[in-house]
């Protein structure tokens, strides 16, 4: 943060000029998010958000296709390259660089949805999702009177400039014209999609995620000013993601005890490291089979994805790596009776 940041600040407060005020207190927050001063920055953010000078009222109206959307301040789990290009994402409206028009595509689980949240959060932004299960019509012709209509709604909305629309899952009514069955339809339909987002108001943030990019519309891609990839993890951050979730999941099981070591070695085994979703659900239900008089048995549930049930198991788990310390937690057998087996194991082959 530079001292041109809190001239800027008072600057904007003497002026009463409200939406330069909001700005500059946004990207002083998002500063000290960067930096890792978290408390402050959410003090920060909590007081743009119950000031009732800076803040108008909830945006309330009706709309048939828009459906306001809660944000919290659960820690975003992304890759550093993915958190860098989101950071740009904030930079880019709190601007207002002309730049406002946004995709995040990626498989599902991998946080696109989540990512939106928090974008909106940083900024103080209410959020706003497209409902398609009310644009989509099975009369021809109606689906793209509903696209058209939600559009309207969306560029005349009160308060435009503090809130985020998101279209979660655009590929439900954008997919190749070219590929789809019903090419007179979809292509009416998406050509409907293109010329209201050229229409767009500029005031408007639009996001929009898929987790069919290859199979959109390439017209619809280039309406967009950037696309961010979120198939970009890596092992590393698969497994600093699972510690996250393990020491949140950990506060409502007491008598679970903590070993991250073998933790992190049993993700890291994971023939196929699923998306953080799913990965998270994993860790969840392996917490929550686990018997409770053993400390360390969620560890023996998790090992269920790294080992095939039907072979012998201390031979797979000699042949990952895991010690004979290991081995004793994860099986219950005594360190001296598994070293004796896996000596035979080892004679016999």
């Amino acid at each position: 943060m530079k001292k041109q940041n809190v001239i800027n600040l008072i600057k904007f407060w003497a002026e009463s000029n409200e939406d330069a005020f909001r700005t500059e207190a946004t990207m002083i927050a998002r500063y000290f998010d960067q930096v890792g001063d978290f408390e402050i920055s959410q003090y920060i953010v909590g007081l743009l958000a119950t000031d009732d000078y800076l803040v108008p009222q909830t945006i309330e109206f009706e709309s048939k296709f828009l459906r306001k959307v809660n944000v919290d301040n659960q820690q975003l789990l992304l890759p550093t390259v993915i958190v860098d290009e989101i950071k740009g994402v904030l930079n880019a409206i709190s601007l207002n660089a002309g730049v406002n028009k946004f995709m995040f595509e990626g498989k599902p689980g991998t946080g696109k949805t989540e990512a939106v949240k928090q974008v909106a959060r940083l900024l103080g932004r209410e959020l706003f999702m497209v409902e398609f299960n009310e644009l989509i019509d099975s009369k021809l012709g109606q689906t793209a009177k509903n696209i058209s209509s939600a559009f309207k709604e969306i560029n005349h909305m009160p308060n435009r400039n503090r809130t985020i629309i998101l279209f979660d899952e655009m590929d439900a009514i954008a997919l190749d014209r070219i590929n789809s069955n019903d090419l007179r339809e979809m292509g009416r339909v998406t050509s409907t999609v293109l010329k209201e987002i050229d229409r767009l108001n500029e005031q408007v943030v639009l996001i929009a995620t898929t987790n069919l990019y290859g199979k959109l519309d390439q017209a619809l891609i280039r309406r967009f000013d950037s696309i961010i990839n979120f198939d970009r993890y890596a092992e590393n951050d698969y497994v600093a993601i699972s510690e996250v979730i393990l020491n949140r999941l950990l506060k409502r099981f007491n008598k679970v005890g903590q070993d991250l070591r073998l933790f992190k070695k049993i993700i890291r085994k994971m023939k196929n490291i699923p998306s953080p979703a799913e990965l998270e659900n994993r860790i969840k239900v392996a917490l929550a089979f686990s018997n409770p008089e053993e400390k360390f048995d969620y560890l023996r549930q998790l090992l269920k994805h790294v080992i095939n049930s039907d072979q012998e198991q201390l031979a797979q788990l000699s042949s990952l790596g895991f010690t004979v310390r290991e081995i004793e937690l994860l099986t219950g057998i005594s360190k001296s009776q598994v070293s004796r087996e896996i000596k035979n194991l080892e004679d016999r082959q």
